[in-house]
């Protein structure tokens, strides 16, 4: 593997692991009024889209990490679309 892939995955790992912090947080308190709806909305659609241009140009670190991410904010986008409607 190449050194310029490794810093690729390097990269991308440290970026997505620190999502989950606030995954752990918002699991744990049950509570996800100070995240914005608006932001998680459009951070996971920019995503889904690096997911498809790491696809498109066949590039590992964009498409593996950035689905990692994905996951991880798509689960703090679903806690805050639950929890809002449980406070409702």
């Amino acid at each position: 593997m190449k050194i310029v892939t490794l810093l690729g995955l390097l990269a991308g790992t440290l970026t997505t692991i620190s999502f989950l912090p606030q995954v752990i947080k918002t699991w744990k308190s049950k509570s996800a009024k100070d995240i914005s709806l608006g932001m998680f909305l459009t951070f996971c659609t920019g995503v889904f889209f690096w997911i498809i241009y790491g696809t498109l140009v066949r590039d590992l670190p964009i498409i593996v990490t950035n689905l990692a991410t994905l996951v991880l904010a798509s689960t703090v986008l679903g806690m805050k679309l639950k929890y809002e409607r449980a406070r409702r």
